[in-house]
């Protein structure tokens, strides 16, 4: 019983060295608008504070300026000329100036939205600095989508098209760009490519995992030893 113990403390010691070794792996924070009401300024919703109607949402360092505004699908009660929205029913747009993002942390790899567009085209700059300042690190013209109907007959803007990008160095603001009231964003996704990712557990998780189940291992064993 004594050897297989002295066993198990070499394993968790050795799976200690390899969480102090991981490297830890990029948050990705998606931004999805549930929780806003219907033509409210985003504001300070995503930093601690709150959208222009007093709605609050999670604390992730996230800016918007105040002309970036959230609309409810008219389905859902808004006044969302959308449908098809990747998480009903609230998604991001302007009708004045442009708006913008900022991340005052940083983030990094990539970026990731949904967008809908069916007259005019849009566009994505990725920055370095806040408020679009510094250096562009990435920027991507969005073309204008399907009005097909589909899957809401009942919106114009409707489907919403996934639309990734890639960069290197640290972005710290995101401006979007279009027509205004012609253009609509959901699903805003920073530290990935891809606005469908999902988050798995990291590597050094899944080893805080490992060592919880061989702490009560071990513990079972001294119980069953005494």
């Amino acid at each position: 019983m004594r050897s297989i113990s002295r066993k198990l403390l070499f394993a968790c010691a050795a799976m200690a060295m390899l969480v102090a070794g991981a490297p830890a792996k990029a948050a990705v924070i998606q931004l999805t608008f549930e929780g806003l009401k219907n033509l409210e300024s985003i504001n300070g919703f995503y930093n601690g504070g709150t959208g222009s109607q007093g709605s609050v949402g999670p604390n992730l360092g996230v800016e918007f300026s105040s002309d970036s505004l959230a609309i409810i699908d008219s389905d859902a009660g808004g006044t969302g000329n959308i449908g098809g929205e990747p998480s009903p029913s609230t998604a991001m747009f302007f009708l004045n100036a442009r708006p913008l993002m900022n991340v005052a942390a940083g983030f990094t790899t990539g970026f990731s939205t949904y967008y809908s567009a069916i007259t005019n085209p849009g566009s994505l700059q990725i920055w370095d600095g806040l408020n679009g300042t510094g250096n562009v690190l990435a920027f991507q013209t969005l073309a204008t989508t399907p009005n097909n109907g589909a899957p809401d007959p009942t919106g114009s803007f409707s489907p919403f098209v996934r639309i990734g990008l890639t960069f290197s160095g640290i972005a710290k603001s995101v401006v979007f760009g279009g027509a205004q009231n012609q253009i609509a964003f959901d699903n805003v996704t920073f530290g990935s490519d891809n606005p469908d990712t999902r988050e798995v557990p990291e590597p050094s998780t899944m080893v805080l995992l490992g060592l919880g189940s061989l702490g009560l291992i071990l513990s079972r064993r001294k119980i069953a030893a005494v």
